[in-house]
């Protein structure tokens, strides 16, 4: 795989893993509850997914492997979002214990739209070169 695709803004790869160390803790708070057990659960799946799909990008056999991958993380970010407002909506966890942790999902959202644009959009590019 091409340098370029390894390169990430701010190391996506050491912020989503340390997101996802946030989202454990987070979890083991929800734990008091049947509630909080089940949202947990769909929370701690969907925000460790993020990471974990970022490093197997970066490890990808081909750049539609990288995207798809991509497309994962960019997803279960989203899924985990919705777990997030939902977890503050229904008074689980007080929003200001997780104003910072919505926060940081929405800007892994936005970083990863951003990968899979300019990693789609440079692809298309090349695809246009070779057919001139």
């Amino acid at each position: 795989m091409s340098e370029e695709l390894r390169v990430q803004k701010p190391d996506i790869a050491e912020r989503s893993f340390r997101y996802a160390l946030r989202i454990v803790k987070l979890c083991r708070e929800l734990q008091k509850d049947g509630t909080g057990r089940v949202l947990g659960k769909q929370l701690l799946r969907a925000g460790t997914s993020i990471g974990a799909n970022v490093h197997e990008a970066q490890a990808g056999q081909s750049r539609a492997d990288f995207i798809s991958k991509m497309s994962i993380a960019h997803k279960e970010a989203r899924e985990t979002l919705y777990w997030l407002r939902l977890i503050r909506e229904s008074g689980l966890v007080p929003p200001a214990r997780l104003a910072d942790l919505y926060n940081e999902t929405d800007q892994l959202i936005r970083i990863l739209s951003a990968i899979l644009l300019s990693t789609k959009t440079g692809a298309r590019r090349r695809s246009e070169t070779l057919n001139s």
